[in-house]
């Protein structure tokens, strides 16, 4: 079925029957964007983790239905806020990721023509950082799948890089916006923040340390990241997160050894 999209003037769009459901720490000046994006939801889902700013009650003033418990970890909290949703369909955003426009209408117009004949639909992910798009260095297209039926979909249960699981996947084209970093200080305390979630999983899953890996894998990151996926094409931007994610590897392993000696 071929579906025309229009070109909608989302602010004054009918609202259907899909929920937005994000799960929050801290986000009050990224959530109401988020919440924005996605005009046409009649149902908008706040899981907070106790944040300690202004997250739960800016959500609120926007009509969401914010619920408030401890952290289960990535995959169980975000399977436990689609469990609290009132609709099947649901757009599952991170509170620093908001739809673009067009993407927003494509999913909209996908919904009011009934032609939802997948279990989800993933669409790219465009992130800013350091004041720029980045489109190279393996941050772009990386294919998000965000819109699902919760019935039939569910988020894999692990601390760090969860993934929706889903059988039969649709493709959008418009792009999910994410700002995943505020400044450089902030990318930092992520990359320490995932890499010990990293090195506790693996170490769970019985990975050893090893020399040669510690050694050898952040300088390949490297190179992957900005020589064969070209993110010397983003300028200073692309050098500076070459070089944190081969830190981020280096952590990892560290991180390992570290676990393991202590063991």
């Amino acid at each position: 079925m071929t579906i025309i999209l229009c070109a909608l003037k989302l602010e004054n769009v009918e609202k259907v029957g899909v929920s937005l459901v994000s799960i929050t720490f801290n986000e009050e000046s990224n959530i109401e964007r988020c919440i924005k994006s996605v005009p046409w939801c009649d149902d908008i889902v706040i899981l907070d983790s106790k944040s300690t700013d202004q997250t739960a009650q800016v959500a609120k003033n926007l009509g969401a239905r914010v619920f408030v418990e401890d952290w289960r970890g990535y995959g169980p909290q975000k399977n436990r806020a689609a469990e609290l949703a009132k609709n099947d369909w649901v757009v599952f955003l991170d509170a620093d990721e908001s739809l673009t426009p067009e993407l927003a209408n494509e999913i909209y117009s996908l919904f009011r023509a009934k032609a939802l004949d997948r279990d989800a639909y993933e669409f790219p992910r465009l992130s800013i950082h350091l004041g720029r798009e980045i489109r190279h260095g393996g941050w772009y297209p990386d294919r998000q799948k965000r819109f699902y039926n919760r019935t039939r979909c569910k988020w894999s249960e692990v601390s760090v890089h969860e993934e929706l699981k889903a059988s039969k996947v649709g493709r959008l084209s418009g792009n999910m916006i994410h700002r995943p970093f505020k400044n450089l200080a902030h990318q930092i305390q992520k990359n320490n923040n995932y890499s010990s979630l990293m090195a506790e999983e693996l170490s769970r899953k019985g990975t050893r340390f090893s020399c040669w890996k510690f050694f050898l894998k952040p300088i390949s990151k490297f190179i992957e990241c900005y020589f064969l996926k070209l993110g010397i094409l983003d300028g200073m931007a692309g050098l500076v997160i070459a070089v944190g994610a081969a830190y981020s590897v280096h952590l990892k392993w560290a991180k390992i050894w570290e676990i393991q000696k202590n063991k």
